[in-house]
């Protein structure tokens, strides 16, 4: 029997420019990258040159500290370019698509006949404990760490996010392969499964404990639900991935070649044709958003809350099942029209700082990326418990990091989050602190602390 779990706390931001349920074919992409920034916790180490030739499932580079953890290229062709940033920083493996779909043979295998250590090194050599989230400190898996429990959430309830049964229609087969590898992962333990309440797609799925949640976001973050179900402590290891990936983990075991496919979201005010498309792991934007005027219009890989920045010339980002189109806010604004002194009755606020709180809560926003001023003193302002559904103190919590108190942060529960959870606090903060960020740096800095 499913339990049903409703959580109170977080808030839903309508934006407007919703993707249509319909799932079309994306043009195919000329260049693709995998982008080792896209991967925490990663030190890459290059296995290829400008200008090898590789096909779908060729190691592109690995992992420094664990050399089995492998990224591959998505497509068939030359490796055009290795993108470096400062100190020679590796950013991204460019491969040139030459059309062929040649791919790099993996034998196939049924998960649920394997045992742990062989299905490790084949999930590792497929590339895929790249796509596995380890926490606590919300990295890539390490394949030599047995994970308490490995947990999925069935949905996504982030602003104009992908519908997860429309991204998965018609994979029944391969969700339940790569469950029953998750399975195995985990020694045997069911996989904890997140749905919500209407949806189908995963009433026959076996192996699975599954969990109804109900509430606003981040109702459908993996954490927030390992949080109301099963806790993280000191020293335990907990496994997440993303639904998609499970279905493609569970694709390439059986078929023997790299299932890179990506249905995303794209969608925004800004897009002309919100709707999803299948497209392919790390694509160029401009094949699923075209040619944006960069001045006028911010182009997000992700959602708007978590998302990175990207341009015409960017790819999508390696975790990533959605692109936004919002508009830029570089505009001023009269004070006594769009400023603070207007009215607002076309402005969304979490505080009811506007007459928009009494409208219907279908009515859509078009919100521009503006922080509607600077950083300024980080005071308690009573906003971020509201929009924070753990039974942990957010504020005192961001205080002990910058304060590099580490007995704080373990006492006020830094080993259950990630910098998502924290990303409805950045939203609402009004001395705008970059509240993700400083969850990110103390997480690092944890781990680097434990070894």
């Amino acid at each position: 029997m499913t339990r049903t779990i409703r959580i109170k706390k977080g808030a839903d931001i309508r934006l407007k420019g919703r993707p249509s349920t319909q799932v079309e074919q994306a043009s195919s992409a000329p260049l693709c990258a995998v982008q080792p920034p896209n991967y925490q916790g990663i030190v890459p180490k290059l296995e290829v040159k400008e200008g090898a030739a590789v096909k779908a499932g060729s190691t592109l580079f690995h992992s420094k500290e664990h050399p089995e953890v492998k990224f591959l290229s998505p497509v068939s062709g030359t490796v055009k370019q290795v993108v470096r940033g400062e100190k020679r920083r590796i950013l991204a493996a460019v491969v040139e698509a030459d059309g062929k779909n040649e791919q790099h043979a993996f034998a196939s295998m049924d998960p649920a006949e394997t045992d742990r250590e062989a299905l490790v090194a084949a999930v590792a050599e497929r590339g895929f404990f790249a796509f596995i989230e380890q926490r606590p400190f919300a990295t890539v898996a390490n394949p030599t760490d047995v994970p308490r429990s490995v947990h999925v959430s069935g949905f996504d309830s982030a602003p104009l996010a992908a519908d997860m049964e429309v991204a998965l229609a018609g994979r029944e087969a391969a969700f339940q392969t790569g469950i029953h590898a998750l399975r195995v992962l985990a020694g045997g333990s069911n996989v904890q499964l997140g749905m919500k309440a209407g949806q189908t797609f995963f009433n026959a799925i076996e192996g699975v404990d599954t969990y109804t949640f109900e509430g606003p976001h981040p109702t459908g973050n993996a954490g927030v639900q390992i949080h109301h179900t099963r806790p993280i402590n000191k020293g335990e290891v907990v496994w997440t991935m993303h639904a998609e990936d499970v279905a493609n983990l569970g694709e390439t075991l059986t078929s023997g070649t790299y299932c890179t496919t990506r249905v995303v979201a794209v969608a925004g005010s800004e897009c002309d044709a919100p709707r999803h498309l299948q497209t392919t792991l790390g694509c160029a934007i401009s094949t699923l958003v075209g040619t944006v005027n960069e001045e006028e219009v911010r182009i997000v890989s992700g959602n708007p809350l978590t998302g990175d920045r990207t341009a015409n010339d960017g790819f999508l980002g390696g975790m990533h099942h959605q692109v936004c189109l919002l508009p830029e806010g570089n505009k001023p604004k009269f004070l006594l029209a769009d400023g603070w002194l207007g009215l607002g009755f076309d402005k969304f606020s979490l505080s009811k700082s506007y007459p928009t709180w009494l409208m219907p809560k279908s009515k859509e926003f078009a919100m521009d990326t503006c922080n509607n001023g600077e950083e300024r003193a980080f005071v308690v302002t009573g906003q971020y418990e509201p929009v924070f559904p753990f039974d942990i103190y957010p504020v005192q919590l961001l205080k002990s990091i910058i304060a590099n108190d580490i007995d704080a942060m373990e006492k006020l529960g830094i080993y259950e989050v990630a910098p998502e959870d924290f990303a409805l606090c950045e939203y609402a903060c009004t001395s705008k602190i970059a509240v993700q960020s400083i969850v990110r740096n103390g997480l690092d800095m944890l781990k680097k602390e434990l070894g």
